[in-house]
């Protein structure tokens, strides 16, 4: 069994930051990729934004929305991945979550898991 723990959300002001963490557990084998998704009010599950990705080669990737003021990063033992979230709008306001492609030790093939998610509210 695979677990995605994420945190780190908040309520700041225009032009704060935050940083969220999310830290993979259980019976993993390899993670391949880990990234963040974001699902703003009033949008359904199916319209979750890709936020940022990461590889376990460190290769990242952004939405345009979002480049030049936040940054992904895995910690030294390659289960967490962090966001910083700097220059907030009101717009980042959503619910964030962690998002992982994993290799579990029980099932075979890849499969991907979800955080429970984190709210991030930005106040004008």
């Amino acid at each position: 069994q695979v677990q995605l723990v994420d945190s780190g959300g908040g309520l700041v002001q225009a032009g704060g930051s935050l940083r969220l963490s999310c830290a993979a557990s259980g019976s993993i084998f390899r993670i391949n990729v880990m990234g963040w998704y974001r699902q703003a009010p009033g949008k359904q599950r199916e319209q979750r934004e890709l936020v940022a990705t990461i590889t376990n080669g460190d290769s990242t990737n952004y939405a345009d929305s979002v480049k030049g003021r936040f940054t992904i990063s895995r910690g030294n033992a390659k289960n967490t991945v962090y966001l910083q979230m700097n220059s907030l709008k009101p717009e980042d306001t959503a619910v964030y979550y962690c998002a992982a492609q994993i290799n579990s030790l029980r099932v075979p093939g890849t499969m991907n898991y979800w955080g429970q998610g984190t709210q991030v509210t930005i106040s004008s």
